[in-house]
């Protein structure tokens, strides 16, 4: 990188990284990292809302970079780089060359407000600024879905936030689960359907927990769940982890459980949802949503992924919510 770069210092770890090292050791691997590079090609820098790739190179060698060929398709990358990262004995004057020395160079842009749950609870509530969240989200998937790519992994780790003097400009990322239909509409999207069960637990939709083919409506739902999360600042403390996570759930009972929406309503589609929550935790708190937009999060977060909007649906709705709800 240093021949095409001025490395400089490291400014963290993780998935809001200017640039990003993909080892290319376990084969396995390089598909998913493909498919992210493939989904980010496709938006091809046009929404302000969707991180922006600036280049992906092939590294072959401890000093050997070459770009990656942006007319061929997932598969034909994958053959490429398989090409040489199937673990083989060496001769010693190839060693250079083996698979632990194969990676793929990612170079987007830089966010510095790190990755939405650092942005929103390093700080206090701000109603303007989740708005601005809730609006720019619906806008990036809007736009996603009408390429025909749907994300499935929607959660505010895979949302970057870039720190400006207009306030933030969020950036969906992390598409190393999306699927891509290049050249269906947005109503055929919704009628396409996955079989992987993939997501985060806290934003995965019913028919995903159960284990069903689903379409894109997975995705609003996931955003469902984070708009809900964000809005009324609900957070949650993942087992086994200290860091303090943006995640809409339902108690369970007296054991004080914490279930994810989508394995709650996929147990029990009748399940009543409390929007805005009855009971309040202690302050700093936003106001709760207004009428509207509670009706909105209901609709989102329905059991039936027809019952929900679409991603260019819910784009006008967020925004007559919202608005109607200020009066």
């Amino acid at each position: 990188m240093e021949e095409l770069y001025t490395l400089e210092k490291e400014v963290g770890r993780g998935s809001y990284v200017a640039i990003k090292r993909l080892p290319c050791s376990k084969p396995e691997c390089i598909e998913l990292y493909l498919q992210e590079i493939w989904a980010m090609r496709a938006t091809a820098k046009n929404h302000v809302n969707v991180i922006a790739l600036h280049s992906c190179l092939l590294q072959t060698g401890p000093r050997t970079l070459k770009p990656l060929t942006a007319g061929k398709l997932p598969g034909q990358l994958v053959e490429s780089v398989l090409k040489g990262s199937v673990a083989k004995a060496s001769p010693p004057h190839q060693r250079n060359h083996s698979p632990q020395n194969r990676a793929l160079w990612v170079v987007m842009e830089y966010c510095d407000g790190g990755d939405l749950n650092h942005f929103l609870l390093s700080r206090l509530p701000d109603n303007q600024n989740n708005h601005a969240v809730v609006r720019q989200l619906c806008s990036a998937v809007a736009f996603l879905h009408s390429l025909g790519i749907t994300h499935r992994d929607l959660k505010p780790d895979n949302v970057l936030v870039c720190v400006t003097s207009k306030g933030p400009v969020v950036k969906v990322a992390d598409f190393g689960l999306s699927k891509m239909s290049p050249g269906v509409s947005e109503g055929e999207l919704t009628r396409q359907h996955f079989s992987s069960t993939c997501g985060s637990d806290f934003y995965m939709a019913p028919e995903v927990w159960g284990g069903l083919t689903y379409t894109a409506q997975a995705d609003i739902f996931s955003l469902g769940a984070m708009f809900w999360a964000v809005l009324e600042r609900i957070t949650f403390v993942e087992e086994g982890t200290t860091q303090e996570q943006l995640g809409a759930y339902v108690w369970k009972g007296r054991s004080g459980r914490l279930v994810p929406l989508g394995e709650a309503l996929w147990e029990n589609a009748e399940l009543q949802l409390s929007i805005p929550i009855k009971f309040r935790r202690a302050p700093p708190l936003p106001p709760p949503p207004g009428p509207a937009t509670c009706t909105l999060l209901l609709d989102m977060l329905a059991a039936d992924p027809d019952a929900r909007p679409t991603a260019t649906q819910l784009e006008a709705r967020v925004s007559c919510a919202l608005e109607e709800d200020s009066h």
